[in-house]
């Protein structure tokens, strides 16, 4: 049996990830998603185990002293991280699985795991990036302007990734993502088992 995949995927605020992986999971079912840990407070909105798992300072640091965690990052005295475990045994069952992260939590996991394909889903243009972030009307101009800013400076770093999906038409970056775990699933080095099969 050939073993798994993990897919990285990246974006800034505002160019619809959330909204594409959720069309392309619902698409393709058989595709694990990694659940991230944090010690925020749930949001409105948000349910336990559907994109995170909502937990103590205590408990992440204990998974940080056990090395249970992929990455974790610090960000306005939370912390965030991936969890090890579900992405190991997704990849030893061969099961494909997305990781979803920012910039420097991809990078951690490139390290550990250098076959990880990677994504960055860009905006088609700064100005509607502006105005998907002004079109939320949940946030204040002043954090708008530095969601922005944080758009900018992960935008500078797409060009760390393997491949690089436009969000101007939803279904067609479905579809490009869709196109790129196909490809991977076809590459020679997870078709060893058929070949040998085969021949067998």
């Amino acid at each position: 049996m050939s073993k798994g995949q993990v897919f990285i995927i990246s974006g800034p605020s505002g160019s619809g990830k959330d909204t594409v992986l959720k069309l392309l999971l619902n698409k393709y079912p058989e595709i694990k998603f990694s659940i991230s840990s944090v010690t925020r407070p749930m949001r409105v909105g948000e349910v336990e185990g559907e994109k995170y798992n909502f937990i103590s300072k205590e408990k992440f640091q204990e998974m940080i002293n056990n090395n249970d965690l992929l990455e974790y990052n610090e960000f306005v005295g939370n912390f965030y991280g991936t969890p090890k475990k579900p992405v190991e045994n997704a990849i030893n069952n061969g099961e494909d699985i997305i990781v979803e992260i920012d910039v420097n939590g991809a990078a951690q996991i490139r390290k550990k795991i250098p076959e990880a394909v990677s994504i960055f889903i860009m905006p088609p243009s700064l100005e509607l990036l502006k105005c998907r972030l002004n079109g939320r009307g949940t946030e204040t101009p002043e954090v708008v302007e530095k969601r922005l800013l944080e758009a900018l400076s992960e935008i500078k770093r797409a060009e760390e990734y393997d491949y690089i999906v436009v969000n101007d038409l939803l279904d067609e970056a479905v579809q490009g993502i869709a196109s790129i775990i196909v490809s991977e699933r076809l590459r020679l080095s997870r078709q060893y088992g058929l070949i040998n099969e085969i021949l067998g």
